[in-house]
């Protein structure tokens, strides 16, 4: 089967690469599940519940969140609506949301999705993502062996280490959080898919998706300016991770870089 992971769409760029691209790529590539970071896609931070759906209706079947999970004031109520939206299950007890669902292809294959957060350089104080994330494996491993993480780190060794740590129990590893793609995506040896991070959906003309010259003005200066999405180089960032549905080991795991050409913009927009 063949599993699709878009990372972190930013404002509404994202959001139109996302609805131009997808359902596309989808046909051509024989797209079983795809999985999207969303923690960005509201204005640049955060999701709201509208935004949630327009994305599903856009092709996505699972979302993920992340550090600014919780940036819109009505995300919590849609988190106890549709668990295919996850926010990180090593947010402690009690949380509303859940941190990992198990999903249904069309196909009729269960594939377990699981979002986690780190613990290097993030604002929160969550629990250990290793442990969390063995506990919630041993869980799905009773229903599928087909398992994908979203793991949602700043610190590059910290997702080695749980690619490595993890490597024979999920299908696939991909990092999100710093908006920057890498190319680093390899099959462990244990037969587990990873990569560091995929990079971001949205404008490329921009700092990780922020106005540039407001960015370099505080860098500049060290005084607040204000966040504005960018808009120019639109850009689908990913993997394209190819499984084994019978052992869930990964036969293949591709990086990809998208645009989403000024013309289709322009087209979308129109509608």
């Amino acid at each position: 089967m063949n599993i699709l992971c878009i990372g972190d769409v930013v404002g509404k760029p994202g959001r139109y690469a996302i609805a131009g691209l997808v359902e596309k790529l989808k046909k051509d590539l024989a797209i079983d599940l795809v999985v999207v970071n969303a923690e960005n896609a509201a204005g640049g931070s955060g999701l709201t519940g509208r935004i949630a759906k327009n994305l599903f209706h856009m092709g996505a079947d699972v979302l993920t969140l992340g550090d600014h999970a919780w940036d819109q004031k009505d995300i919590e109520s849609y988190l106890k609506e549709d668990d295919r939206v996850l926010r990180p299950a090593n947010f402690p007890e009690g949380v509303v949301g859940k941190g990992y669902t198990i999903v249904t292809t069309k196909s009729g294959i269960k594939v377990g999705v699981v979002n986690i957060l780190g613990r290097v350089f993030i604002r929160y104080a969550v629990e250990c993502p290793f442990r969390t994330l063995e506990k919630i494996i041993d869980i799905i491993r009773r229903e599928t062996s087909i398992i994908v993480v979203d793991f949602h780190a700043e610190a590059t060794s910290e997702k080695v280490a749980l690619g490595y740590f993890i490597d024979g129990r999920v299908s696939a590893v991909f990092g999100t959080h710093t908006h920057i793609q890498t190319a680093d995506e390899k099959i462990l040896p244990q037969g587990t898919a990873y990569i560091t991070d995929v990079g971001m959906t949205g404008p490329y003309d921009s700092v990780i998706g922020q106005n540039k010259e407001h960015i370099i003005k505080r860098f500049l200066t060290s005084l607040p300016t204000p966040f504005n999405v960018a808009e120019d180089d639109i850009m689908l960032c990913g993997i394209l991770v190819r499984i084994d549905e019978k052992t869930g080991k990964a036969l293949s795991i591709e990086r990809m870089q998208i645009p989403f050409k000024k013309e289709d913009q322009n087209a979308l927009a129109q509608k």
